[in-house]
């Protein structure tokens, strides 16, 4: 009983109808918090500068400059709050609880000005359908803490079993971040070769998938597919990826997101899920590195 309790309690239930209106509004407050990061960052490759990471408390910028001072944003799923630190001691909260996305930029930007930290960003949110301007959305104001915290804790045993797989690289890899445009924790391997130009593709999209890649990562759910899931996917895709066999045997491929898919559920209720979930991260990236022809003995340990 003392194993299956902590099992459900470190992977924790997280369905999509009991929390997606919590889940609305804080991808809203994320994108405010990363909007900041973004605006106070200089671009690094492929934007690994506006992500947030995961921390034993929540999601954090980490440090940025403002000046000669550098700051940070902490979201705290523990408490609930919202942390402003700067690095000559000044600190502010703000509390994390059911309230409009207009007043949560409100008092963040009016917070940071109290600070001394003006800054300006780009307030109309990204990926997502009918995005209405962070001061004039007064319709995602819902944040169930106990949805919220679960969440976290997803995101933070994820992470464990994401770092371990990117240890195993020694090619060029993102860091395991958060990327609060899509809402998902991710972690990416590279090739080492050029891709080609995707036709059509935006500013972002281009310097995103610059060259060749092998992506992984967690979503929340909504869209297509109506639950959390871990997910996989080769850029540029090779001929016959989806034909390729997997692990564990509940992963697939969807046709609808080109991707290959592994149910959170059938993680958390595995009788090992940080072993399941090992083996579609490797089990995903050779299928795609073997078709694509990467140099995996250079690549990896």
């Amino acid at each position: 009983m003392e194993n299956n309790s902590l099992k459900t309690n470190v992977w924790p239930e997280l369905p999509l109808a009991e929390w997606q209106d919590t889940y609305a509004t804080l991808h809203m407050w994320t994108q405010v918090v990363g909007k900041i990061r973004l605006a106070q960052t200089p671009l690094v490759n492929h934007w690994w500068n506006v992500p947030l990471y995961v921390t034993a408390r929540g999601l954090t910028t980490s440090a940025m400059p403002y000046g000669e001072r550098s700051f940070e944003i902490d979201f705290d799923f523990i408490d609930h709050q919202l942390l402003i630190k700067c690095d000559d001691g000044e600190t502010r909260t703000i509390a994390l609880a059911p309230r409009t996305v207009a007043d949560f930029y409100h008092e963040v930007m009016s917070t940071l000005g109290e600070l001394g930290i003006e800054i300006k960003i780009w307030t109309t949110p990204v990926e997502i359908e009918n995005p209405i301007p962070f001061e004039k959305d007064d319709v995602h104001a819902a944040y169930d803490a106990e949805y919220a915290n679960r969440f976290w804790r997803i995101l933070v045993q994820s992470c464990k079993v994401f770092e371990e797989f990117r240890a195993r690289f020694i090619g060029k890899v993102s860091p395991v971040h958060f990327f609060w445009g899509s809402f998902d924790l991710a972690v990416t391997r590279f090739s080492g070769r050029r891709a080609p130009e995707r036709v059509g593709a935006d500013a972002i999209t281009r310097e995103a998938y610059s060259h060749e890649v092998i992506s992984h990562g967690f979503w929340p759910g909504a869209g297509p597919l109506q639950t959390p899931a871990f997910y996989s996917y080769t850029a540029p895709a090779p001929d016959d990826l989806s034909a390729q066999a997997i692990r564990p045997g509940q992963a697939f491929y969807s046709k609808e997101m080109s991707e290959f898919v592994l149910k959170y559920d059938d993680v958390r209720q595995s009788e090992s899920p940080e072993e399941d979930l090992m083996e579609f991260l490797q089990s995903t990236y050779e299928a795609g590195a073997n078709l694509a022809k990467w140099d995996r003995e250079s690549l990896e340990r």
